[in-house]
């Protein structure tokens, strides 16, 4: 085994042990856990409510109107703000999706969560004059913003106590 080889397999195992004695996990690795069935309430049409759905549907969560668990979803607010000076024609955006959440017992009406803001942002860089190409970002960033959103909203799910 020649010196570079060497350095470079400590340096990758010295990281891996590090990383790892810190917590740090990589996203999408290890199961989630299982939701109970779930009704979803509030504003269900819109993206980020869609998108919601079919995450939930891929992990196996049930979507039905009797379920034991009420999800009421606010109406989702988009934020623009532009970053930087007014002389340039690219500029950067940044973009703010948010929404409400509240999570209720249907048996005992008592919330495990209620009215939680829940919001996820992202930066872009746009050309103000190019209006074509400025709507496409602006719609893609928004689509996908809406997927972390909804990931958001499960994670914040399974991590609340007591909805087993």
């Amino acid at each position: 085994m020649n010196r570079r080889t060497f350095l470079t397999t400590s340096i990758a195992a010295s990281a891996a042990v590090l990383l790892s004695g810190c917590g740090f996990h990589l996203r999408g690795h290890g199961a989630m856990p299982s939701l109970p069935a779930l009704t979803l309430e509030g504003d269900i049409n819109s993206t980020t409510a869609q998108q919601l759905r079919a995450r939930l549907t891929q992990l196996g969560t049930e979507i039905r109107p009797d379920a034991p668990w009420r999800v009421t979803l606010g109406p989702p607010s988009l934020l623009e703000r532009r970053i930087g000076s007014d002389s340039r024609a690219s500029r950067e955006h940044e973009l703010v999706l948010s929404t409400t959440l509240s999570v209720q017992q249907r048996q005992t009406n008592a919330y495990a969560l209620n009215g939680s803001n829940v919001s996820v942002s992202r930066t872009i860089r746009v050309n103000d004059d190019d209006l074509l190409n400025r709507e496409t970002l602006f719609n893609e960033a928004e689509q996908s913003l809406a997927r972390e959103l909804a990931q958001r909203i499960v994670e914040r799910l399974v991590n609340i106590k007591g909805v087993e």
